[in-house]
């Protein structure tokens, strides 16, 4: 018995040393990779709006009903398409996340306006598709404000790649 807690201790000793490692290794490119991806995602999903092709097109029009869709579903996609770009070149970030965190805070506007479409049976426990769609931006944010935390000042007028 003896024997099998030391060898536990050895399997303890190698996991916190291959755990060390592997923060040694991704701890350099977390931060910038996360940065890097937010902003694929953002061109990706802009892009589908300002092509007409985007699958909640309808569900910002719903939200935004006082704006013609034709006009604010394209341009709310070039919105997300420079932040997106700004996300990935690193340009301008600190700008760029803060326009980021309140368009993702604004996309739970969508619960006031549409709750039909967000929330199975009028529930508020029971969400939609729609409604976990939306609700996933809960950890966009975190994300985007992880990413304000990190970014050096210097980011506002140029490129910061090392964030």
């Amino acid at each position: 018995m003896k024997t099998l807690l030391r060898g536990g201790g050895l399997l303890v000793r190698l996991g916190g040393a291959a755990d060390a490692r592997l923060v040694q290794v991704l701890r350099p490119a977390a931060l910038s990779s996360l940065r890097i991806l937010l902003g694929v995602l953002f061109i990706w999903f802009g892009a589908l709006k300002v092509a007409g092709v985007s699958p909640v097109a309808g569900m910002v029009a719903g939200t935004l009903p006082w704006a013609d869709p034709r006009v604010v579903v394209p341009v709310l996609g070039a919105v997300e398409v420079l932040l997106g770009a700004a996300l990935v070149t690193g340009v301008a970030l600190r700008l760029a996340l803060p326009v980021l965190a309140v368009h993702l805070c604004g996309t739970f506007l969508t619960f006031l306006m549409l709750p039909g479409l967000m929330f199975s049976d009028g529930d508020p426990l029971l969400l939609t598709e729609d409604g976990e769609f939306v609700m996933k931006n809960l950890v966009l944010i975190g994300a985007t404000l992880a990413l304000i935390a990190h970014v050096p000042a210097r980011s506002v007028t140029g490129a910061n790649h090392g964030s």
